[in-house]
């Protein structure tokens, strides 16, 4: 492969962006010093995404009490220590999401005849949500928009099957992780700063939007490179919403790597903000907790495990850790798809 300088460049095609990464061989990375911006492709499809690498440090966790519009939950601020990850630039899109949930792979390689590789295999073994029972859009647009609407669960379950099919080890970020990326090095209020009028060249939020999502990337990224932090869906992270979770770290030695494990199926966390509110909700710093609301128009008994109908502001985006956990840090830690204990489900439909 021909080597060339690492560099992006935005292109600007029929309202889409489209970010041109120098190639670079990703699981070649063993120390955070290789870590380089990358392109995933999926095999067997034309679809690909890109990440860049988030530097391991420290940062301090929540938002100051002078900060305006705080909620008390986003305090008290405390350091907060991280290892390095990619993260993808995007959220996921139903470009990449509906590759899994309708096995669009599988009917490909059966279309045209191909052979399914080990990874393929492997991927296909993952268990795939039943067909929605609506259009999970809701009409607000499909090529290049964040996919929405699913629960926790189906996220995590996603990137069970992109980690099996691409040979690299994805999952959903803790919160911590979410909030540092956001941030990319900052204290302000917003990546950009603490000015909420610069807002809309970041973000797409109430005051900019005609009740729906946008395409992702057609705003300014953060600093580390990253689209759609502030506002456009939320996302989220592999946490349980705890209100008082901060107070559980003290002001002197990092916490390191902080996550507060889910017990039960809500609430859980999602951050950054969406479509729906305003700027004091887009802030780099604001939690919000997952609640049954979320579906309440699921019209299946019992409600489905993959779906939020009410839950329109809702997507996620994967990170990939430098260094892969071992399988018994994954299981305690929940990093992968695990049902909560009072989940309700139904064999052979939702499972």
């Amino acid at each position: 492969m021909r080597s060339v300088d690492s560099f992006y460049r935005t292109l600007w095609l029929t309202g889409t962006v489209l970010l041109l990464v120098s190639p670079v061989i990703a699981q070649d990375a063993k120390t955070a010093a290789e870590m380089k911006p990358y392109t995933e492709q999926l095999s067997g499809t034309d679809i690909k995404f890109n990440l860049v690498p988030i530097p391991g440090g420290e940062f301090l966790m929540g938002s100051p009490e002078s900060e305006p519009d705080r909620n008390e939950d986003e305090g008290p601020q405390h350091k907060v220590k991280l290892d390095p990850f990619w993260m993808a630039t995007t959220e996921t899109t139903w470009d990449l999401y509906d590759i899994w949930s309708f096995n669009l792979d599988i009917q490909r390689r059966k279309v045209e005849n191909l052979q399914a590789s080990p990874l393929d295999g492997k991927a296909d073994a993952v268990t795939r949500p039943t067909k929605p029972y609506t259009d999970m859009t809701f009409g607000m647009g499909q090529r290049s928009f964040p996919a929405i609407c699913m629960t926790q669960h189906a996220a995590k379950k996603f990137c069970e099957w992109l980690s099996a099919k691409t040979g690299h080890y994805y999952r959903l970020p803790t919160e911590a992780e979410w909030e540092y990326a956001c941030r990319a090095g900052t204290t302000t209020a917003y990546s950009f700063g603490d000015d909420a009028s610069k807002l809309e060249d970041y973000a797409w939020f109430a005051d900019n939007v005609e009740d729906k999502y946008k395409k992702v990337g057609l705003k300014k990224p953060n600093p580390w490179g990253l689209y759609d932090m502030h506002g456009n869906v939320s996302e989220w992270c592999l946490d349980k919403y705890e209100p008082e979770f901060y107070k559980k770290f003290g002001p002197g030695q990092a916490a390191d790597s902080p996550l507060a494990i889910p017990s039960k199926e809500y609430p859980r966390v999602a951050r950054g903000g969406s479509w729906q509110v305003g700027p004091e909700g887009c802030r780099s710093a604001v939690r919000v907790p997952s609640s049954s609301d979320w579906k309440q128009q699921d019209p299946q008994i019992p409600q489905s495990v993959w779906y939020m109908t009410d839950a329109l502001h809702v997507g996620f985006r994967v990170v990939r850790p430098l260094v892969v956990p071992p399988p018994e840090e994954r299981k305690n830690k929940q990093y992968d798809a695990v049902l909560p204990v009072d989940a309700k489900e139904k064999p052979g439909r939702d499972q």
